[in-house]
């Protein structure tokens, strides 16, 4: 399966196609916007998610709500377009650090920050979650379950610490990042492959873990732990109790590259938001004098909304390598697929 979206943080609309779903799987308008709503939560939210209220469109690709094997298109509409469509911006030449701000306007020799802000806001993972909540419908139906956890904010771990944090680094025009947990439950042995570098299971996942925007690094299983620690105390003992099991799980439920049957765990670290109402220096890409960096309306963190973003784009990945594993063209030969395979698993 693959996947585009299109769309900017101000434009009239964010879109997505998906291609290679197989049909008859459902559709449901009502948990996909569930899914959206979940992203705009979270303490620390800016006031766009006041006036965003993000809901579903679908396109292309579904009747009678299920999917018809074709292309699936889905559209967000935004609201605060409606704000912005009449008026006459101002052209940005103060490029923030920490963004794709000077970078981006380099690269594609463009005057006006603002064509390379538009799309590099995290405002395009609402069509990635979107997108998620397709996979994830599809994983349900095989019994894996996707979800997450903030594990720190600020490097704080107590949730009522978290809140006080917040507050203080709104106070003072700073922004937060954090540690997001995803765990995947139900994956069977056998998704990835050892043979070939870019079919490994755990690179896959990090590589998209790592597009989503602010996210600095990302760990599988022990991770950086496994580093400091010798191999008796890291490698997971095998036992047998009606299936193949680990006595623990510092893998991370991959091994070699594949999917070992224990839940996958991922954890992944969100850089703080780099709009700050305190700016820090930049350079006026025009005159080439030092000033302040420009500032757009910003969350304090949007640590919480990441962990929806992770669970979307984890679950596709998945989703792609059971689709990889037990393809069909539509989700009754999936899941004879899979039901054959679990028995083939069970019979080992």
């Amino acid at each position: 399966m693959r996947y585009l979206t299109s769309g900017e943080t101000h434009g009239e609309a964010l879109t997505a196609i998906i291609e290679g779903l197989p049909s008859n799987l459902p559709v449901d308008v009502n948990f996909i916007n569930s899914e959206l709503r979940r992203r705009q939560g979270g303490y620390g939210r800016g006031g766009r998610m006041a006036i965003e209220q993000d809901t579903i469109h679908i396109l292309s690709g579904v009747r009678e709500g299920k999917t018809i094997g074709s292309p699936l298109s889905l559209m967000i509409l935004n609201r605060d377009f409606e704000n912005w469509k009449d008026k006459e911006l101002k052209v940005i030449t103060r490029p923030r650090p920490g963004h794709a701000d000077l970078s981006g306007a380099i690269k594609y020799n463009q005057r006006d920050m603002r064509n390379i802000l538009e799309r590099a806001s995290a405002r395009e993972t609402a069509a990635r979650v979107a997108v998620g909540s397709i996979a994830k419908t599809l994983l349900n139906m095989l019994d894996i379950k996707v979800k997450s956890s903030v594990l720190e904010i600020g490097g704080i771990r107590d949730e009522n610490e978290r809140i006080k944090a917040i507050d203080k680094a709104k106070k003072e025009g700073d922004t937060l990042g954090g540690i997001i947990e995803v765990i995947i439950e139900g994956v069977p042995v056998g998704l990835g492959s050892h043979v070939q570098w870019d079919r490994k299971l755990d690179a896959i996942l990090a590589y998209h873990i790592m597009s989503v925007q602010a996210i600095k690094a990302v760990e599988i299983g022990l991770g950086f732990e496994s580093a400091k620690k010798p191999g008796s105390i890291v490698h997971d003992g095998i036992y047998y109790d009606g299936e193949f099991l680990r006595a623990t799980n510092n893998a991370g439920g991959i091994e070699g590259g594949i999917s070992n049957g224990m839940p996958i765990i991922a954890r992944a670290a969100m850089k703080p938001i780099p709009t700050l109402k305190k700016p820090l220096k930049s350079v006026d890409i025009n005159t080439k004098e030092q000033f302040e960096a420009a500032y757009e309306r910003s969350d304090v963190t949007a640590v919480e909304a990441a962990s929806v973003v992770l669970e979307s784009v984890c679950a596709w990945v998945i989703a792609d390598e059971c689709m990889k594993k037990f393809g069909g063209d539509s989700i009754e030969e999936i899941l004879n697929n899979y039901k054959m395979y679990k028995k083939y698993i069970k019979e080992f």
